[in-house]
């Protein structure tokens, strides 16, 4: 994989999916600023096996949904490395309910989280990238976002959102070279599923045409590819990585 820039800031990636796509771009010789909430061993654990392949990468905590300390953290890595180079937009949270039992803060709370994080962090890096004219930012929704999913009516409206706004900041990117891309995996090993009793893992993986859950090497390579040069030509694209669940 090539990349013509320097540095990627990956939130929520102190764990799972995004602890994965953090170690993946630093192998590629990117810098990696490693964001996370409430992680702070886990981020380091991170940062300690980046560094121990032969990578480099900084540890940055806030809240991606708090404005003020997201715009902070991009002021902060340019500051430091003189640009920032990509952004890869993963923090995200769920409050699972049955949607008339769902009150509305339980609704604003992942939308919040989910969606208005990831408007700010697109936004804020459309204003860095744009001055140097170079950039690439990807957003990761889910599968639901395309499908929908019971007791998700919050999720799956935070993700539909995230997959519509993606093709808005490609189009208004666009002029400035800089790309805005999606990836919505769709069941992936983690700890999440990891507690699954075997029974509704067989039902989840009955409904995959490729017979098995993901792995976030998956879905990190996914989203090496959509940063880097290799694809210079892609522009508000939703990469789906699912297994063929949802095609």
């Amino acid at each position: 994989m090539k990349f013509s820039g320097k540095n990627v800031l990956v939130t929520g990636a102190s764990r799972g999916i995004g602890a994965q796509i953090a170690k993946t771009l630093g192998e590629f010789g990117l810098k990696v600023w490693i964001n996370y909430r409430s992680g702070a061993v886990e981020a380091n654990e991170v940062k300690e096996a980046i560094i121990a392949n032969g990578g480099s990468a900084e540890i940055i905590g806030f809240d991606v949904s708090d404005e003020e300390a997201f715009v902070g953290a991009i002021k902060q890595i340019v500051e430091a490395d003189g640009e920032l180079s990509y952004l890869v937009n993963n923090a995200g949270i769920t409050k699972d309910k049955l949607a008339m039992r769902m009150k509305t803060d339980e609704f604003m709370a992942v939308i919040e989280a989910n969606l208005k994080s990831v408007f700010i962090g697109c936004r804020e890096a459309l204003k860095v990238m744009g001055k140097k004219r170079f950039g690439s930012v990807v957003n990761v929704a889910s599968i639901v976002g395309e499908t929908g999913n019971a007791g998700q009516t919050n999720y799956s409206a935070s993700k539909g959102g995230v997959i519509a706004m993606s093709k808005s900041f490609a189009q208004e990117a666009a002029p400035r070279g800089i790309r805005f891309n999606t990836v919505t995996p769709g069941f992936i090993a983690t700890n999440m599923t990891d507690v699954l009793k075997d029974e509704v893992k067989e039902a989840f993986i009955s409904k995959i045409p490729l017979n098995r859950f993901g792995e976030p090497k998956e879905v990190a390579d996914a989203v090496a590819f959509l940063l880097s040069d290799y694809s210079s030509y892609i522009t508000g694209e939703t990469l789906k990585v699912n297994g063929g669940m949802y095609m």
